[in-house]
């Protein structure tokens, strides 16, 4: 058992992608926390300009996805990785260049904003669809926990990495550090051994010379839509992120000003929501190996779901006693939010053959992604017509809705990960 839970460590390949994609999650953070700044104080810029900023980093997997997942099946992943973070990397030298040249400008900043965001989206889609090719379809889990293990701690402490940063040189020059970061990555990738055998290429049907990208981005869309499993995992996917995110605007206020909490609490339970999905990577594995991969995602979803529906709850105590309730429920959340991706990542990763990677990947992240604004608009009509309160009680409810998705199919019992990537969907 602890020679399954350590091997990936050992494990050459699998180390150097995840050196890689943990030197580039830091460099997203820092970038994150430089580029509005930079916005905000050397430009000048409006809020509605920010809004722009703030929406070009996901704006390209609306755009980009398909089209990314048709590019990773047809050709070797591992170039287009390393291709991907020496793009960035240059990219943003354009940063403290123009404003040594003084002719950085907010229209340029937008531009290298969508640039690397287009990047991402590849890469993103790239590392999820290459780690199938690492590594055998029963470490899937452990390998997916140890790069979830990388964004934890790339939450938690990269903000405050790019802050640190920030306190010594300007934001300009911080971005010459996290230019550093994707080379940095680049290289690790680079060091990956495994070389990928050339993908299949699709057979043009009867009169046509060749496969037209559109119909293999439909191809992409079979394991979505045809396959039971990733079939279910999606839809309760879709259900947990809406409401997810039907709570979001409507958190803070709830927090500030039904409950009337002072910033220090705020800070408290941003900081347990990190500390959670910190211990989630470390408990997925664990998870699965105890209960089965299916019936740690339904414990997961609903017990997610149940520590949503107890932060209303606050309002029922006194107000110094409110934060002893909803600090423990985000950390609880965090933990199970980061067990349910990790096997749900997994096991659809694992029932996908290795030459839809790409395109099954990129299909569910253009729904995640597309779901987003949805459930963030719903949630503002919803907080401004029954409350903010009443509506942290139906997105939690949406989300025990999510684990009943999976209650009420078969991937519940779904003990393990097969042992081979299947031929066909």
């Amino acid at each position: 058992m602890t020679e399954k839970r350590t091997s990936l460590w050992r494990h050459a390949d699998f180390r150097n992608l995840w050196l890689g994609l943990t030197a580039s999650m830091f460099g997203a953070k820092v970038m994150a926390v430089a580029l509005p700044l930079i916005a905000a104080v050397s430009l000048n810029t409006s809020p509605f300009e920010m809004g722009l900023l703030v929406a070009a980093e996901t704006l390209p997997y609306l755009f980009v996805s398909l089209f990314a997942g048709v590019w990773l099946d047809r050709s070797a992943k591992r170039p287009i990785l390393v291709l991907t973070d020496v793009v960035r990397a240059a990219v943003l030298l354009v940063v403290p260049i123009g404003w040594a040249a003084d002719f950085l400008s907010f229209p340029l900043l937008l531009t290298i904003s969508l640039a690397v965001g287009v990047c991402t989206v590849v890469s993103d889609i790239g590392s999820a669809s290459y780690l199938p090719l690492l590594v055998e379809r029963k470490d899937l889990i452990e390998g997916n926990s140890k790069l979830e293990l990388s964004g934890s701690v790339a939450d938690i402490g990269g903000n405050a990495l790019g802050g640190g940063i920030l306190q010594i040189v300007s934001a300009p020059f911080a971005v010459i550090i996290n230019s550093a970061t994707y080379l940095v990555s680049a290289v690790f990738t680079l060091l990956i051994r495994h070389r990928e055998a050339p993908p299949a290429q699709p057979e043009p049907a009867d009169g046509q010379e060749r496969v037209g990208i559109w119909r293999e981005i439909a191809e992409g869309a079979v394991p979505v839509l045809r396959n039971k499993v990733v079939r279910t995992l999606v839809t309760a996917t879709l259900v947990f992120n809406l409401f997810t995110l039907l709570i979001e605007p409507v958190f803070l206020i709830f927090v500030t000003r039904t409950l009337g909490l002072e910033p220090f609490y705020l800070g408290l339970i941003f900081a347990a929501s990190g500390a959670g999905a910190l211990v989630g990577s470390l408990l997925a594995d664990r998870a699965s190996q105890l209960l089965g991969v299916g019936r740690a995602m339904v414990f997961s979803l609903l017990l997610a779901g149940v520590a949503a529906l107890l932060i209303p709850l606050a309002t029922q105590v006194p107000k110094s006693m409110a934060p002893l309730l909803i600090v423990p429920m985000h950390f609880i959340d965090a933990v199970m939010v980061i067990v349910y991706n990790v096997n749900q990542r997994s096991l659809r990763t694992a029932v996908t053959p290795d030459r839809l990677q790409g395109r099954m990947n990129a299909s569910i992240r253009m729904i995640v992604m597309g779901v987003s604004p949805i459930g963030a608009v719903l949630g503002g009509l919803f907080g401004g017509w029954i409350g903010a309160p009443q509506t942290l009680v139906l997105g939690a409810v949406g989300i025990l809705l999510a684990g009943v998705v999976i209650v009420l199919s078969d991937v519940r019992e779904v003990k393990e990960l097969p042992d081979s990537a299947p031929v066909t969907v």
